[in-house]
């Protein structure tokens, strides 16, 4: 059994304009409204069960959030501002049950996993309000959601000699929506009761992999698999825009996917390993981040291609060295007047660490971690600078103990942590103005974390 307790309460600058900061209006670490921030608990009981080849496990979480956030200042209220209020309230229900067999099929040596996993999300209210200094100037929508998932599944794998195996699995998803209007008439005037509704959605997806041993310590393989990702509940029921009453189409409850992959790993000598896999994912439709409305949107479909690389090495008992570099091109599938790249979507990422373990319970860690730029909008034309960031770390472990103390952003870089590209109004600039800029957060300054941990 396991129990889990977070609350918290913070202020937090958003990302702000650059204009503002080279206008000298606030410095990197200002903020154009001092009130936003959030507060947020998290409670939950994890319970774990197995027995022969049975497995089992069932959880419950209460969680609670409310965050203040305004991404675009004075753009859409000049007077009050655009802050606004995002509501989630929720309990969370769900577990999973497994059976793992054994066994043997025309003389080879084949085990066989039968699952099935459920959640429950019953949320009160997910909530959207225009606001100022944390108070509710008016609701924009709010909703009382019912979501519901259930998912069967089997894998099976067969070795069909001692250097070659298959793996292939089948899974059934079905989720249902349930979505009520709590409003009826929003402060916009907008009647959202055409926003209720119920919507549901099922999918079968198929997986398989082989598996070929070179060698004791080398092995390739290819795997290919159809996947999914689920869209906003909200989304799958709307009707009408909040902001303005006009008509909207809904989005489907499920996107599918579709990937392949090929790799090589292994270990060159008992101190070395590494491994390198080819990749590509599409996606039907891909969801991006909305700045000026804080969420994400289902756009148009998409397909990304990638190379990894991952090494290892040990040095000595006690020193190692972990390298790992993955390249990704994405682009969406169709081509479109404003242009074909994904925002956001990073080209080069580059991690690597130092690890130490000392003996008599001390260890430690040196990490850098590398993000290549990457656009910011569809063209291209506007991209983000690169950031890196490295961090350190020494601890203790004794008897049920853990003491750990991390440096983090050893450096004290001022790279950015995030970066959008949107449209907005300070209160300094002309009424009914509105001016594209980059929008963006800095790395949090350097910062000491200490941190007690105990295994019962």
């Amino acid at each position: 059994m396991a129990l889990m307790a977070y609350d918290n309460s913070w202020n937090s600058a958003d990302q702000i304009p650059s204009r503002a900061v080279e206008q000298g209006v606030i410095d990197e670490l200002g903020s154009l409204d001092p009130t936003v921030g959030g507060e947020s608990s998290r409670y939950s009981v994890n319970v774990n069960w197995q027995q022969g080849g049975w497995r089992g496990s069932a959880y419950v979480i209460d969680y609670d959030l409310n965050l203040w956030s305004n991404f675009t200042y004075y753009l859409d209220d000049e007077v009050d501002g655009d802050q606004f209020e995002q509501v989630d309230d929720r309990r969370i229900y769900g577990g999973q049950l497994s059976y793992h067999l054994d066994d043997s099929l025309a003389g080879l040596a084949t085990t066989n996993r039968f699952g099935v996993e459920l959640r429950v999300d019953d949320i009160d209210e997910v909530g959207l309000y225009h606001t100022e200094a944390h108070q509710r100037l008016g609701v924009i929508r709010s909703d009382q959601i019912r979501e519901s998932s259930a998912g069967l599944y089997w894998e099976n794998t067969l070795s069909w000699s001692a250097q070659l195996r298959s793996v292939l699995g089948v899974r059934y998803d079905y989720y249902d929506f349930d979505v009520d209007d709590r409003v009826g008439v929003n402060s916009n005037g907008v009647d959202l009761s055409a926003n209720s509704g119920t919507a549901s959605d099922d999918i079968l997806s198929v997986k398989g992999s082989l598996v070929y041993a070179f060698y004791d310590n080398w092995e390739a393989y290819f795997a290919a698999g159809q996947g999914f990702h689920s869209n906003d509940a909200r989304g799958t029921t709307i009707r009408v825009d909040p902001s303005d009453g006009s008509a909207v189409d809904a989005v489907d409850p499920l996107v599918k996917s579709l990937g392949y992959e090929v790799g090589v790993r292994g270990f060159i000598s008992d101190r070395l390993n590494t491994s390198i896999a080819l990749w590509t994912l599409e996606l039907d439709s891909e969801l991006l981040f909305v700045g000026d409305a804080g969420n994400t949107e289902a756009s148009r479909g998409s397909k990304r291609e990638g190379l990894e690389l991952t090494a290892y090495y040990h040095f000595t008992e006690h020193w190692s060295l972990d390298i790992e570099y993955a390249y990704t091109d994405a682009e969406f599938n169709d081509s479109a007047p404003e242009g074909d790249e994904i925002p956001g979507a990073i080209k080069h990422v580059f991690q690597a660490g130092l690890n130490a373990e000392f003996g008599r319970g001390f260890f430690g860690s040196l990490r850098l971690r590398h993000f290549g730029e990457r656009p910011l909008v569809e063209d291209g034309s506007v991209e983000s600078d690169s950031s890196t960031i490295w961090s350190l770390r020494a601890g203790y472990r004794v008897a049920n103990w853990t003491f750990k103390a991390d440096i983090l952003n050893l450096a004290d870089s001022d790279d950015h942590d995030i970066d959008y590209y949107y449209g907005s109004r300070l209160a300094s600039e002309a009424a009914g103005s509105e001016t594209e800029d980059i929008h963006y957060h800095v790395i949090e300054p350097r910062t000491v974390r200490l941190s007690v941990a105990y295994r019962f």
